[in-house]
């Protein structure tokens, strides 16, 4: 009986351990220094926490500043070869402003690439 009661408590124990790793994965930080663009919308420089939701890799993330929304966009979960070094936002500049195309975590093997189009998911296994 007491086996019995033991296994169960284990196993509860490994659930909510991968519930809430699954949970934490889903959210990071990115410090702005100058001001940047994502889906249209102006990023002044602070630091901002990303929130992402969604089933599989296209996701809906949110970038918040204290608990305010104040930009959201679509994204690609995108596996990189090797974990990140440090926290990044990649930026393009070709339209000549200075818009978030994807975002890398410090040691996480993977990135958002924001946006979700076919070009950004291919860049995602590139190293810049």
């Amino acid at each position: 009986m007491k086996l019995n009661h033991l296994a169960k408590t284990v196993v509860l124990g490994l659930a909510v351990l991968l519930a809430s790793s699954a949970f934490a994965s889903n959210k990071g930080t990115l410090q702005v220094r100058e001001p940047l663009e994502v889906n249209g919308q102006q990023l002044a420089p602070g630091e901002y926490q990303l929130r992402w939701d969604g089933t599989g890799s296209n996701v809906e993330v949110s970038f918040m500043l204290g608990k305010k929304e104040v930009a959201k966009a679509s994204a690609k979960v995108v596996e990189l070869d090797k974990a990140s070094g440090y926290d990044a936002a990649v930026v393009d500049h070709a339209s000549g402003k200075s818009t978030i195309s994807g975002v890398r975590f410090a040691g996480k093997k993977y990135a958002l690439a924001i946006g979700a189009t076919e070009k950004a998911e291919m860049s995602g296994n590139s190293t810049k």
